[in-house]
């Protein structure tokens, strides 16, 4: 009898298990908050009136024009739900977010990451005498060779990284509708080197004025979509 009892309790507690380890096989994976990221650029510097390279931290301020481009965006922005407000460490995006942060009743955080791509060897330079071979680079980042580089400056995968890590602590914030305020060619190469559907094209087929916008939905761990650059909002999901 006492073997008996022995073994109907192993068969009680091997059942006990074996359901256990189904339920546990039942259970759903935690589910992946989503966001909505807007990346905005810097209204105009008086490095963009000059139409020079301007890359170096922190570089100039924003012109006159550009305050009044600031007040509009805050403006614009106001009362539509934001509840985070980021910058890189330029000094033109930080006066960009200066009013924006005001009307949302926010606090600017900066990232280093969301600094705009060197030009290395450009910088300083008119950009009537850089657009041809400056965008070699990123152009061939979009193509897949991450690894080639600005001269003077960084690669692929050095910007990228940096950017995406920018971005992991703006999801890690907890904000649902985080605002960014970068600058042009890095908002541009991120979104198009991370969104699923975005088009290598844009690029210079429709670059981002000062204090456009472009928004992406989705996290670090699925993946982004592109929903809206500067008013484009036609985007096909390309298949894996």
């Amino acid at each position: 009898m006492q073997v008996f009892r022995g073994r109907k309790v192993s068969a009680a507690l091997a059942g006990l298990l074996a359901m256990t380890m189904i339920a546990g096989c039942g259970q759903s994976e935690p589910k992946v908050r989503n966001v909505t990221l807007t990346l905005i650029r810097h209204a105009q510097s008086e490095a963009n009136a000059d139409k020079v390279a301007s890359t170096d931290v922190p570089g100039p301020p924003l012109t006159a024009e550009g305050r009044a481009q600031a007040d509009a965006l805050a403006k614009r922005l106001s009362g539509e739900g934001y509840d985070g407000v980021f910058a890189s460490e330029m000094l033109r995006t930080e006066q960009t977010a200066a009013p924006v942060a005001k009307a949302l009743g926010e606090q600017v955080t900066v990232l280093p990451g969301l600094n705009e791509i060197s030009a290395g060897w450009f910088e300083g330079v008119p950009l009537s005498d850089t657009s041809g071979t400056f965008l070699l680079g990123p152009e061939a980042w979009l193509k897949g060779d991450r690894r080639f580089g600005i001269p003077g400056s960084v690669n692929g995968n050095q910007f990228n990284n940096a950017f995406t890590e920018a971005v992991q602590k703006i999801y890690e914030s907890g904000d649902e509708k985080p605002v960014a305020i970068s600058s042009g060619l890095a908002i541009m190469m991120w979104t198009l080197l991370n969104a699923r559907n975005g088009k290598p094209s844009l690029l210079t087929d429709h670059p981002l004025p000062n204090a456009s916008q472009v928004v992406l939905t989705g996290n670090p761990i699925t993946g982004w979509v592109l929903q809206d650059w500067d008013g484009i909002t036609n985007f096909a999901i390309e298949s894996d």
